[in-house]
């Protein structure tokens, strides 16, 4: 038995995935340290007040870059579509004049 194994290549969109999540992780982290140092609504006073400080940054950051992320993901995979819109796909579409009657109530 040799010792290697048979490994698959990792997908592209694997490696898409992760990229584009790596790129928002990073971003979050500017994103922080931009809050942090502008001492935006006193939270670096909060942040440095308190013992457990460190975990309300690494919270901020955590979460900020799970949404970063998947939002960097999504445009990626949005901008990938074909562009191959040649107008509308039912047809020419015709305004047509609809009356409405309403019943005459008398009180």
């Amino acid at each position: 038995m040799s010792g290697t194994l048979n490994q698959k290549p990792e997908p592209d969109l694997m490696r898409l995935y992760l990229r584009h999540c790596a790129v928002g992780f990073v971003l979050s982290a500017v994103f922080v340290g931009m809050i942090l140092w502008f001492d935006i609504v006193g939270l670096r006073g909060l942040v440095m007040g308190s013992d457990v400080g460190w975990l309300a940054v690494f919270l901020l950051w955590f979460f900020n870059g799970t949404v970063f992320g998947s939002v960097q993901f999504a445009i990626v995979v949005m901008s990938q579509a074909d562009d191959d819109d040649e107008g509308p796909k039912r047809g020419k579409m015709i305004p047509i004049r609809v009356t409405a009657q309403t019943p005459s109530r008398k009180l």
